[in-house]
């Protein structure tokens, strides 16, 4: 998760019109803790659900149940994702203005981490098997896309301050470079994740299990 769709901010004063844009200062110390702080709580959050998943035995209703709160959270959050990063990579080619996508990045936050946080609960309801590598990829990949999407924040800081229409090849080459792993990163991990459970879904179909 990136986030990498935009929305205006205020330019500083005496900032250049053209050329590289210059990013303003970066995050405070409170910020940056706050950052850590949830990053924290994500990574406990996550634990958690592993852990309950692997050694609470929930039963055959509740893991019905978590099944599909687990896929309707797969679809609110993914694809929320989907269309932001899809905005975001158009502003990086140029298509649009950050301003373009601004609101639908706003709007769109609640519901991307509200999925992340359905998926957690209803993973604790579906037994997650942790002897199968291909099971510990997909949970691995949601841990890291959640502390991708925290990550990003001081980039997406910057990116707020600048000219609602600052183009991407105004931009310092770190910053650039920052939003493309971002986003390679958000959607290697979603896709990663997504791709597991379909097989892993279909296999247990399939055995019986």
């Amino acid at each position: 998760m990136t986030g990498v769709a935009l929305r205006p901010g205020t330019p500083e004063a005496g900032a250049p019109e053209t050329g590289p844009a210059r990013p303003p200062a970066p995050l405070s110390r409170r910020h940056r803790q706050r950052l850590v702080f949830l990053g924290v709580l994500c990574t406990a959050g996550w634990l958690a659900s592993v852990l309950v998943g692997h050694y609470v035995d929930c039963g055959p209703e509740l893991h019905r149940i978590g099944l599909a709160v687990h896929i309707l959270a797969l679809v609110l959050s993914f694809g929320t994702i989907l269309v932001v990063d899809w905005l975001g990579l158009l502003w990086l080619l140029g298509k649009m203005e950050m301003h373009e996508s601004g609101k639908l990045e706003a709007a769109a936050k609640p519901l991307i981490w509200g999925g992340l946080a359905l998926l957690l609960v209803s993973g604790a309801l579906i037994s997650p098997d942790l002897t199968n590598t291909v099971t510990v990829v997909k949970l691995v990949a949601v841990l890291v896309l959640m502390l991708n999407g925290l990550s990003i924040a001081p980039a997406m800081h910057r990116l707020l301050a600048l000219p609602p229409s600052t183009r991407f090849s105004e931009l310092t080459k770190r910053l650039r470079l920052r939003l493309l792993i971002a986003l390679t990163v958000s959607q290697t991990c979603w896709w990663t994740a997504v791709l597991i459970g379909l097989i892993n879904s279909t296999l247990r179909r399939w055995t019986g299990a």
